[in-house]
């Protein structure tokens, strides 16, 4: 429901303040926060000064030594709340850059800069969302909730900050924002991602004399061709919102040398998860087929362990925060979508272990700049990114 008159949601809306948002953004963008590497503590007290400066109540929770989850919050109301979810964590630059990655640049609308769109436009759309919220007894708006911001550490390696950020005492929400680059669109679903180390042992022998041996490398060729397998079999039956999941082998490294059969080999591999799935289950499954498989039968030892695991999640099409935050999106003047998304996010563990409504809906676009040269984000959208979340905080909590 909209709390108070249509006019006065859209002056609050439009009271958002651009300047905020670009001054922050850039301010993240150059404050690098490589992961991995464990660097996210200086981005961290970026975000929470300019939490506190605005007011908010703001708690640095560590999760490992330098490693800082940033929770912010606004509003005084006891009701349950509406959280707005991020990570201070960025890619490693990686080569192709056409300037510093760490100093952002400007090219019209478009701000460049390593996380400009994964996600530190996101996360200033997020804060200058919350000073918004926060000013909204002046345009005659109650909120029946407070306005959290959670931005986590380590989202783009091992998950640890959300793991931990559900792990402590956290306030009943109404519904999750994930603050991710979507493009604006509306994205109910995710599927989830685990890895895999797969570490095969074999017999070191001469060259000369192979069958005296057991090579690792071999078996891992057979693991592999059983990964295939399960990937045709996947396929063949997707969900209509998700697709299905996949199977990329990531990393490959074994062998002593050139002339003596391999001892050793072992497998890096990404699967990604369908809601429900976890990566225990699909690793149990896979260590079935190469027991049955013959594999291990020539004396090769193979052992699957998972290493990391982000569930999936689906919140149904007709739920209130779907269309809330459709319809702010629309309201604001855009246009958006609603769908799923191949790719996972923290929201996850929020959807799927807390129980808390979720969709992800933010600036900038995935797969077009996120993790590439020359990341960008266009400013103007982070704007609307910003006031979509006001509009759909007044939906969803307005009394």
């Amino acid at each position: 429901m909209h709390a108070g008159s249509a006019t006065a949601v859209d002056r609050l809306a439009e009271s958002v303040d651009d300047r905020l948002i670009e001054a922050l953004t850039c301010a993240l963008v150059e404050t690098p926060s490589v992961n991995p590497g464990g660097t996210e503590q200086a981005a961290a007290q970026v975000l929470a000064t300019a939490c506190r400066d605005l007011g908010f109540s703001v708690t640095l929770d560590e999760v490992s030594p330098g490693r800082p989850n940033v929770l912010a919050a606004t509003g005084e109301a006891t009701g349950p709340g509406l959280l707005l979810l991020g990570h201070t964590d960025v890619v490693p630059p990686g080569p192709g850059w056409t300037g510093d990655p760490f100093t952002v640049r400007r090219d019209g609308d478009l701000l460049i800069g390593r996380g400009a769109a994964d996600m530190k436009g996101g996360l200033a759309a997020a804060v200058a969302a919350m000073a918004a919220l926060s000013r909204a007894g002046e345009f005659g708006i109650a909120l029946s909730g407070p306005i959290t911001l959670a931005a986590t550490v380590d989202e783009e390696e091992l998950n640890s900050g959300s793991r931990h950020l559900i792990g402590r005492p956290l306030p009943e929400f109404a519904g999750c924002i994930v603050a991710e680059p979507t493009g604006l669109a509306v994205v109910r679903g995710c599927r989830g991602a685990s890895y895999l180390d797969i570490a095969i042992t074999g017999r070191a022998a001469h060259s000369g004399r192979p069958s005296d041996g057991v090579s690792a490398i071999a078996a891992a060729t057979a693991v592999i061709g059983l990964l295939d397998d399960d990937q045709a079999a996947l396929a063949a039956a997707p969900d209509p919102l998700l697709g299905y999941g996949t199977w990329n082998v990531g990393l490959i490294r074994g062998g002593q040398g050139i002339a003596v059969v391999a001892p050793d080999c072992y497998l890096g591999v990404d699967r990604r998860l369908m809601p429900g799935e976890t990566v225990e289950a699909v690793a149990q499954r896979l260590r079935t087929a190469i027991a049955g498989s013959g594999i291990t039968g020539d004396g090769a030892v193979v052992e699957v362990r998972p290493t990391m695991e982000l569930p999936g999640f689906t919140t149904p099409a007709d739920h209130p925060l779907v269309h809330a935050v459709a319809q702010a999106v629309r309201d604001c003047g855009a246009p958006t979508s609603i769908g799923g998304w191949s790719a996972a996010c923290d929201g996850g563990y929020i959807s799927s272990v807390l129980g808390v409504p979720t969709v992800v809906m933010g600036p900038g676009d995935i797969g077009g700049q996120a993790h590439q040269p020359d990341e960008s984000v266009p400013l103007s959208e982070v704007v609307t990114a910003a006031r979509a979340y006001v509009r759909a905080a007044v939906t969803l909590l307005g009394t």
